[in-house]
């Protein structure tokens, strides 16, 4: 069984970050709110507890028994976690002079193998606006800095297992060793193996996946993204052609995708169905120009082709889902104690009548790791890698009423627009990238002629998880170089411009 640790959550920003940190350590972690019960068992190695907008001197803090985890598994506490532990076993947390936000220089007062490594005057990362200033009976500090008496420390009396405290946040990209110390309560303090690699998820998956489903038929509709491409796979592997994909072609796909995503799902051996319902789409999307318009028609057309496909299948008893962690993860509402669930399906808004069971092999992994596992899996690098494409395709890259014309030329332009950055070498220096067919005209000269014809937008945008963005800061060669090619090879285009919004204010798709 895979062995784990447990992240407890008290609505911190950086939680997620905790989890990708012990993840990149090939330690298997979960997330779950504070207040949420559980069950210590043999494959629990660890417990941590992550930051908080809150204050352990509010009247309604929040809280957990630190001192019953501790009599069965080590604990580290960041920040607010820290806070607490010093809380629970009797020390003092006042309101700091000023709010503690930033760079400061991690001092070692003593060594430990939590500091294993770590070099004296380290990098580290403060969010707070309380501070220990007096530990618990029974405690030492382990390091200090400039302006924090207490930046870390453990419990030293025996009788328990380890307890240990960071006031800073080494989750974070400018705790410069944050991942050292993390490792270090991981494999040192908690005893991990490290063997929690995508192939071991892979081999365990299937597994799960026989156990799960049985005899019985999936049925999954396919977007020939990486997450529901990563999961059929999976799913494949585990049931071969009791697997029934449908993948539809709702017009408002990139150039040439329908064909050649169809052809990859060949070549991985997966039973999948092929639905040319272009014309459908087209003609329930004239004279919508709203984008939340667009929105329902395309999501409820969608919902009826794929039941009018998936009705003859009827030894489907399961639905097949690309569903990742970051949809899943219960987190703790800042405004009290009270845990809100964010829900989301790729299908999303499959009617209950269909009586299907979930299937979400996906379910427990963050976008990269569904990445790792797909190159594991021998999916082509070139679909893993592929940009982010909303759900809507290019609908809501053509502003305005969307016509089977309009695609067409939105296609031309954004397909000469993707393969220029790939052979330039920027595609995957970039999050995310595409043209937007904007519902205006304007005058130019083309030869001797005077045309009237559609403007395009080019976007790109660096992130990490799409949350924020950068504009993308591309060569003006590079962009003069596309804006000539869209112009010059696409007859209804006279004019290109870049988007150079950040996110935010503005978002990454313009609808």
């Amino acid at each position: 069984m895979t062995e784990k640790m447990l992240i407890l959550d008290f609505g911190s920003q950086f939680t997620q970050l905790i989890a990708r940190c012990v993840r990149e350590a090939n330690v298997y972690c979960e997330i779950i709110p504070y207040n949420k019960p559980f069950t210590i068992d043999p494959t629990l190695k660890g417990i941590i507890l992550s930051g908080s907008p809150f204050s352990v001197n509010d009247e309604n803090f929040p809280s957990v028994d630190i001192p019953a985890f501790i009599q069965q598994l080590p604990v580290l506490g960041v920040c607010y976690g820290a806070q607490l532990t010093a809380k629970e076993f009797g020390g003092r947390v006042d309101k700091s002079n000023k709010r503690e936000y930033g760079r400061a220089i991690l001092e070692k007062k003593k060594d430990d193998v939590l500091l294993d490594n770590i070099a004296n005057n380290s990098q580290v990362w403060m969010s707070h606006s309380d501070s220990i200033v007096a530990l618990p009976e029974g405690f030492e500090i382990l390091a200090t800095t400039e302006s924090i008496p207490v930046a870390a420390f453990k419990k030293t009396t025996a009788g328990t297992q380890p307890l240990y405290g960071l006031q800073f946040h080494p989750e974070v990209y400018h705790s410069k060793e944050g991942k050292k110390i993390i490792r270090n309560f991981l494999v040192d303090v908690c005893g991990c193996k490290q063997d929690w690699t995508p192939a071991s998820f892979v081999t365990e998956t299937v597994e799960a996946l026989k156990q799960q489903i049985g005899d019985a038929h999936v049925i999954m509709a396919l977007s020939g993204g990486v997450d529901s491409t990563v999961a059929a796979t999976l799913i494949s592997r585990a049931i071969g052609n009791r697997l029934h994909g449908i993948f539809v072609d709702n017009g408002v796909l990139r150039k040439g995708e329908f064909e050649q995503v169809l052809e990859t799902y060949r070549q991985l051996h997966l039973n999948v169905v092929g639905v040319d319902a272009k014309q459908l789409f087209y003609t329930k999307l004239a004279g919508q120009v709203e984008p939340e318009a667009k929105r329902k028609v395309i999501g409820g057309l969608f919902i009826d082709v794929f039941q009018e496909e998936a009705k003859d299948i009827k030894e489907a008893k399961f639905l097949g889902q690309g569903t990742i962690y970051p949809d899943v993860i219960e987190s703790v509402s800042v405004h009290g104690p009270s845990a809100t669930i964010k829900s989301h399906h790729n299908v999303g808004g499959l009617p209950d009548t269909m009586h299907l069971s979930l299937v979400e092999p996906l379910r427990y992994l963050f976008k990269d790791e569904v990445r790792k596992v797909g190159l594991e899996l021998g999916i082509p690098a070139e679909m893993i890698n592929r940009h982010p494409f909303p759900g809507p395709g290019l609908a809501i890259r053509i502003l305005g009423e969307v016509t089977e014309e309009k695609v067409q030329l939105l296609q031309a332009a954004d397909d000469i627009y993707i393969k220029g950055l790939k052979s330039a070498g920027l595609y995957n220096e970039v999050w995310q990238a595409g043209t937007i067919l904007l519902p205006v005209k304007s005058v130019g000269v083309m030869g001797d002629e005077r045309t009237y014809e559609f403007t395009v937008a080019l976007r790109a945008v660096t992130s990490v998880d799409g949350m924020t963005a950068d504009w993308a800061h591309l060569p003006y060669e590079f962009l003069a170089d596309i804006s000539n090619e869209i112009i010059n090879n696409v007859r209804g285009i006279n004019r290109v411009v870049y988007d150079i919004s950040s996110k935010p204010p503005a978002t990454i798709e313009w609808e």
